[in-house]
């Protein structure tokens, strides 16, 4: 085994949009930093949709974290702009909008508690009749019960987007280990960098583990500090909407068909994304038939055109998922130890405010107010917290 030369600043374990935006608004700070990933760029945004939908994702429960999303909703625009001079390449980010539509009298009846607690909320969002709903979006199937129009929620292309951080990242100076992270390193109670799966040690003042749903396997660390994070799988269907049928539609659609969510995200280069299933199983990434049919099928009722499109690809990648399904960002209670994972379905949407945060974090060593709510420290398996409950 050997060591690098001389400490990194800040080592960032995992290479996905997270991992990069951290990296990246780190270097900028003028720190030393290094990023360990065996595919800098690929993971979860690979598959991913890239809807922006701070508004129409909102759920019961996560009205804090609705104020994290929205913060960072509104730094897309700018952060857009910056990232796309800084690496010379276009993101793909679209100002379009959402509708959100009901096909029965059940899913118009959800769409309309999800519309009063929008309101309650302060959120800007529109109730059309179904009528209204054809007339944006005359794809539609002729039986849409009513919708939601959603002017702010936009939506920009993940595998762009990380194309053009890691070409940022690099411009920046960040060095590039491309190799698994498979032990962090630790002297006493203090996390020093990471051995990589090739045996070459990682020295760093400070380590932040963005390694997405793998961020909880990483060796070395006591169990109570390992992140607890798990995989949600989703399946995305890309299909290719022919210059005949275009266009086919102007923004981001998405519905709840028998229960079960279903979106399409028209992208100007042709390409139609829709998704996304969300399953319990583990570490599995098998695009299956069942995944597959489910999609089509919803999709066909949503939009019934669908059916006449050219299938491009299918795909399956693993979101993380946290126990409150936010985000956890910041230190843990061990020093020299940040977490930036979690982000389950807003990893994309939380790209530019996850990058704000990390960087204040690494660079004055305190946590912004808006991300303290998302401390790794609010579930109860820190050390100290073991330690109070056995004594």
């Amino acid at each position: 085994m050997h060591a690098t030369d001389r400490p990194y600043d800040v080592l960032v374990v995992g290479g996905g949009i997270i991992g990069l935006v951290t990296a990246w608004r780190s270097a900028q700070r003028g720190l030393r930093t290094a990023v360990a990933d065996p595919a800098p760029g690929g993971g979860a945004a690979q598959v991913a949709a890239g809807m922006l939908a701070a508004v129409t994702e909102l759920h019961y429960g996560e009205e804090t974290l609705l104020g994290l999303n929205l913060a960072s909703a509104r730094r897309y625009p700018d952060f857009t702009a910056e990232l796309e001079e800084a690496s010379g390449q276009d993101t793909g980010f679209r100002a379009c909008g959402t509708l959100a539509v009901a096909l029965d009298a059940d899913d118009r009846a959800h769409l309309r508690e999800l519309h009063a607690l929008q309101q309650r909320c302060g959120l800007d969002a529109q109730w059309l009749s179904g009528r209204e709903c054809r007339r944006l979006e005359p794809m539609l199937a002729p039986g849409v019960r009513g919708g939601l129009r959603v002017d702010g929620d936009h939506q920009t292309d993940p595998r762009r987007l990380a194309a053009a951080l890691l070409t940022a990242c690099r411009r920046a100076g960040v060095a590039f280990h491309p190799s698994r992270a498979d032990r962090v390193e630790m002297s006493g109670d203090t996390v020093t960098g990471a051995e990589l799966a090739g045996g070459t040690r990682l020295a760093a003042g400070q380590t932040v583990l963005a390694a997405g749903s793998h961020s909880g396997r990483i060796a070395g660390l006591p169990p109570a500090v390992l992140p607890p994070v798990r995989p949600v799988k989703g399946q995305v269907l890309r299909l290719r909407v022919p210059a005949a049928y275009a266009p086919f539609l102007s923004r981001t659609v998405r519905a709840v068909v028998r229960g079960g969510h279903v979106y399409l995200v028209p992208r100007e280069n042709g390409e139609l994304v829709v998704g996304a299933t969300t399953e319990e199983l583990g570490w599995d990434t098998t695009v299956t038939a069942g995944g597959v049919y489910e999609l089509l099928r919803d999709a066909h009722e949503l939009v019934p055109g669908i059916t006449e499109l050219p299938l491009a690809e299918t795909s399956a990648g693993l979101r993380p998922g946290s126990p409150d399904n936010a985000p956890l960002l910041g230190p843990t209670a061990l020093p020299g130890l940040h977490l930036a994972t979690g982000h389950h379905r807003n990893g994309v949407l939380l790209t530019p405010v996850t990058g704000d945060v990390m960087a204040e974090v690494l660079t004055s060593g305190s946590l912004p107010e808006q991300a303290r709510p998302f401390s790794p420290q609010r579930f109860p398996t820190s050390p100290s917290s073991d330690q109070e409950q056995s004594a």
